[in-house]
């Protein structure tokens, strides 16, 4: 007796057919899946994208920075830098850049003299120094920086945000900071490692000493060094500045906080993959629920195949092929709208599309997969059909 054989491309075409028979319920179906692999692609694709933008970030910006502030004290007395932070530091090996900004205690900026004194907008008067820029990676928007010649004038430059809240977008505008007429001379451009500059209202060194009483001591000291020697230097800091006390000195690298920020949307991203393999497990129980509904409705179909020759394996075959067809085909409909999401979102937020290859390739994997799981049940049951139960039906 001749043993009944089905060639493997018999077995798709039957698979495709079954699919083309009902348009609308395998797209509704395959949709659930679709879903769920573009948002696990989508999310995955934008982490790499932000990933790379931070990484590219902190390139440009440099990761050797420290910044230096006064620490607490045993008896919660208020600590201080010395007046003389910025030479100290300087005289360390390795320390390339050193500058410094300072608090100006109950100086406070308005448009005019006519605003209530209360009105601050939570902005802060601090004195600059020369080399904050280079020190900060920071760059003038508008106007200029403070120079030797400015610092010494009642002039001001506005940090980012200080310039939105007190509604100024160019330079020449005039400022009461401490009851004296300013002219503001530049706004700076959003600083990433030094943020504080944004809420500030900077002024020259001289100036803060003549029209303020400025003593001359930092608040806050940024320092750059080589690369190499920037954890030795981190250490030598505070009994640098503080030898009696180096537990008063706190010293922190900014770039680990941006670091910080993307492990925190890491983890975010992670939670995001998770509600997408969610969406995917629905849609995979979509799948078997409709294979399962094919099923039904073909008894007729399986029985006539079954009494023309067709064996249990060849029944099992096609519609096993039928829903990993079902499932692949949303696994690439999904794949290509959450490449497509990626670079759409990337492109609005200005970063570069990232997204490697295998990424779609397996989430296409993975619907196969999870088809198959999924059209397992549904084609054991049609195998199981007898013949004559199935034409009876």
């Amino acid at each position: 007796m001749q043993v009944s054989k089905l060639r493997n491309i018999d077995v798709l075409k039957l698979g495709w057919h079954g699919l083309r028979a009902h348009p609308a319920r395998a797209t509704l179906s395959a949709l659930g899946v679709a879903i769920g692999i573009a948002a696990m692609v989508a999310v995955i694709g934008l982490s790499m994208s932000s990933q790379a933008s931070v990484q590219q970030q902190l390139a440009a910006l440099g990761t050797n920075l420290l910044t230096v502030t006064p620490g607490e004290s045993f008896t919660n007395d208020e600590a201080k830098l010395p007046e003389d932070a910025a030479a100290r530091v300087g005289r360390i090996d390795g320390v390339e850049q050193v500058s410094w900004i300072a608090d100006l205690q109950g100086v406070h900026a308005y448009r005019n003299g006519f605003i209530s004194e209360g009105e601050t907008n939570g902005l802060t008067v601090r004195a600059a120094d020369q080399r904050l820029l280079e020190a900060t990676s920071t760059t003038v928007r508008q106007g200029s920086w403070l120079d030797s010649a400015t610092q010494r004038y009642p002039t001001a430059v506005l940090g980012a945000t200080a310039a939105q809240r007190l509604g100024m977008t160019q330079s020449g505008a005039q400022l009461n900071i401490g009851g004296v007429q300013h002219s503001v001379i530049g706004i700076l451009a959003p600083s990433a490692l030094a943020p504080e500059l944004n809420t500030s209202v900077l002024v020259g060194d001289t100036n803060a000493r003549e029209q303020f009483g400025f003593s001359g001591a930092p608040t806050t000291l940024f320092e750059r060094s080589h690369d190499d020697v920037v954890d030795e230097v981190r250490t030598l800091l505070p009994s640098t500045l503080n030898p009696q006390r180096p537990n008063e000195v706190s010293v922190s690298r900014p770039s680990d906080g941006l670091a910080a920020q993307h492990a925190i949307d890491t983890v975010f991203t992670g939670l995001l993959v998770g509600v997408g393999s969610i969406a995917l497990l629905v849609g995979g129980i979509g799948v078997a629920n409709i294979m399962v509904i094919t099923v039904m409705e073909r008894r007729r179909d399986i029985g006539l195949r079954r009494a023309l020759g067709a064996t249990r394996a060849h029944i099992r075959r096609q519609f096993l092929v039928e829903a990993v067809l079902l499932a692949a085909y949303g696994g690439v409909a999904g794949a290509a709208l959450g490449a497509g999401c990626t670079v759409v979102v990337a492109w609005i937020n200005g970063w570069i599309p990232t997204m490697p290859l295998w990424v779609p390739a397996v989430g296409i994997l993975v619907t196969i997969v999870v088809g198959a799981i999924a059209g397992v049940l549904p084609a054991l049951k049609a195998a199981a059909m007898s013949p004559t139960a199935a034409l009876a039906a």
